[in-house]
């Protein structure tokens, strides 16, 4: 029979994505004795990621020049239908991640100041003896290891792999919203790369991707993303996503190349399940949810990383607290009775309005109607510059649309 090992640790961190990877460098940085675990052998592997953040998200969490893929200075719009604009700034916005690069580095400094990362193991269950958590991993072959900790953090994403969703009865009202999303990572010509570098580029519009959006960003000098992200709608027949991102590359990367214009590198894909107004469980116990675990993914634009990073800010100081607090068990749960509302203080007031705006633009979007409704909210943006498209979309001021399209905005037509 397979054997059984086991350790011991303050923290266990199950999850080496961006949120659970920045936790336990976090951590390690401080002095804790952390262990940060992930199903993936390679962090390499599965990608998935569009990636783009605002500039001032490099200097706000220290990310180094080593995990940026690519700058980026101007927005491109393209659709709904053969609609095309743009708005470029002389000085650079944003970046775009080189996700792999990004959860190897937070990785590396969780070991760099003293924590223990360990690969290819995959959450069976956790449950509490005492005052200290019991976590049981298993192994590809078929070997578990049984960790005992003071505190585990779930940051499997939308997997929930130690949290689970809640019962039905428990479950917030808006309940939750799913998505589905589809990357290429493509080799492509110098001067294709050309026509696509600098820019953040989307596809708007029923004709491009129903109930959706396609983009296309830069990363290295000849290498593009290519991808595809729609809600999920139960109500609705959607087409493949392998589908809409094939047609996607024949549209945009193709016409007059005789279907040799890239070569794809790489392919991957994943899930995100958030709720609108985040109001689910956000700790059981000595267990708690970190990013996209408690729904930091937030739907309208497909962030995930920038939000996923805030969670860890959140929750690291307190746990530090929590760990160091004396007077038993109700001493150390009070030090995390804040997580939830600080979290939501730090993701924003707009949060539910952009996750309401979500719902009815990406939903709603699958006919000429709803083509007709963005096409006017963003002739509306036409005379913005691109630092205020920035604002809008990354900052979720919807305000700066004007009281005229608020009705639209906050559902009301």
């Amino acid at each position: 029979m397979p054997s059984e090992s086991s350790l011991r640790c303050q923290v266990l961190v199950v999850g080496a994505g961006p949120a659970g990877g920045d936790l336990a460098r976090r951590l390690a940085l401080q002095g804790v004795d952390v262990v940060l675990v992930d199903r993936l052998s390679d962090l390499s592997r599965s990608a998935f990621s569009s990636a783009a953040l605002p500039i001032e998200t490099m200097e706000a969490f220290g990310l180094p020049a080593e995990v940026v893929g690519s700058r980026w200075r101007q927005w491109q719009l393209i659709g709904p239908g053969s609609a095309s604009r743009s708005w470029a700034s002389p000085q650079p916005l944003g970046v775009v991640l080189d996700f792999g690069a990004l959860r190897h580095w937070q990785a590396d400094q969780c070991r760099r100041w003293g924590g223990r990362v360990q690969l290819g193991l995959h959450a069976c269950s956790s449950h509490q003896e005492g005052e200290r958590m019991v976590t049981v991993l298993r192994r590809s072959d078929g070997r578990t290891l049984r960790v005992s900790s003071d505190w585990t953090v779930d940051a499997s994403g939308q997997a929930r792999a130690l949290l689970g969703d809640p019962p039905p009865a428990q479950r917030p009202r808006d309940g939750l919203v799913g998505a589905a999303g589809l990357e290429w990572l493509l080799r492509v010509s110098p001067a294709c790369w050309e026509r696509w570098a600098d820019r953040l580029s989307f596809c708007l519009g029923s004709d491009w991707v129903p109930q959706g959006y396609g983009w296309i960003f830069p990363m290295q000098p000849g290498v593009l993303k290519l991808g595809v992200c729609r809600l999920l709608d139960p109500q609705r027949q959607q087409p493949p996503l392998g589908g809409l991102i094939t047609e996607l590359g024949r549209r945009l990367l193709e016409p007059g190349t005789g279907g040799a214009a890239f070569e794809v590198l790489d392919r991957h894909g994943g899930l995100v399940r958030s709720t609108i107004r985040r109001r689910e469980l956000h700790q059981r116990g000595r267990l708690v949810g970190l990013g996209d675990a408690v729904s930091t993914a937030n739907l309208l634009g497909g962030e995930g990383i920038r939000h996923a990073l805030s969670s860890s800010a959140v929750l690291a100081p307190l746990l530090q607290q929590a760990l160091a607090a004396s007077g038993g068990q109700a001493s150390a749960q009070r030090a995390l009775q804040d997580y939830a509302p600080q979290l939501r203080r730090a993701l924003g007031w707009r949060w539910s309005l952009s996750g309401r705006l979500a719902r009815r633009t990406w939903l709603g979007l699958h006919g000429p109607q709803a083509d007709g409704r963005l096409d006017q909210v963003l002739k509306g943006l036409e005379r913005r510059r691109a630092e205020d498209l920035s604002a809008l979309l990354f900052g979720y001021r919807f305000e700066r649309y004007g009281l005229r399209a608020m009705p639209y905005l906050l559902g009301w037509r």
